[in-house]
């Protein structure tokens, strides 16, 4: 996987967590960088945690499903990436989750950024049959997701939710994109 790829990736894979950053930052009448430094170590260490442990998963069963790999890269990313495509068209705003987006505690944080954080572990598992060098991949996934998560704060606290479900359909289809791709060069439609 090329640089460029894993980058498209890690923004793809982080606009959940930036969608929610964006949500944070709303909620917040008055932001530092210490806030908005705090959200992205939250989703940005999850992000990265995640792969990983997908990563060590499918390492496991690697050898056994070795042949279907590209078709299991391709479901996954076709899946996580449509369901990011639903989210981003449902009107449901930051307002449900208001009382809980208020607080940057442990259990708050952590508990959003484990939801916006699954898919990752599901790229982690394509990681294990792509044979990806899993640290270098997860630490740039992390420091992206970091980055655009602080950067979704300060969006949300200045403009409110009006890219929240922007950033999720454009999530969403990088990473149907990523999985279309993986599948054409592994049928060798595609040689780049």
């Amino acid at each position: 996987m090329s640089l460029i790829e894993l980058f498209v990736l890690a923004v793809g894979l982080s606009m959940d967590a930036f969608a929610v950053a964006v949500c944070k930052g709303l909620s917040m009448k008055k932001i530092t960088l210490k806030k908005a430094a705090i959200v992205g170590a939250y989703f940005g260490i999850f992000q990265a945690g995640m792969p990983l442990i997908g990563y060590m998963l499918g390492t496991q069963f690697q050898d056994k499903i070795s042949a279907w790999d590209h078709w299991i890269a391709f479901v996954l990313l076709g899946l996580i990436g449509l369901n990011m495509v639903k989210e981003s068209f449902e009107k449901e705003g930051c307002d449900e989750e208001k009382e809980m987006q208020e607080s940057l505690g442990f259990k708050n944080m952590s508990v959003l950024a484990v939801a916006t954080s699954i898919d990752a572990l599901a790229v982690g598992v394509m990681f294990a049959f792509m044979k990806v060098n899993i640290v270098p991949a997860v630490s740039f996934i992390g420091v992206v997701t970091f980055t655009l998560s602080m950067v979704g704060v300060k969006i949300g606290n200045l403009f409110g939710v009006k890219y929240k479900s922007k950033a999720e359909l454009a999530g969403g289809c990088i990473l149907i994109l990523m999985g279309v791709k993986i599948l054409l060069e592994h049928l060798g439609i595609l040689t780049f």
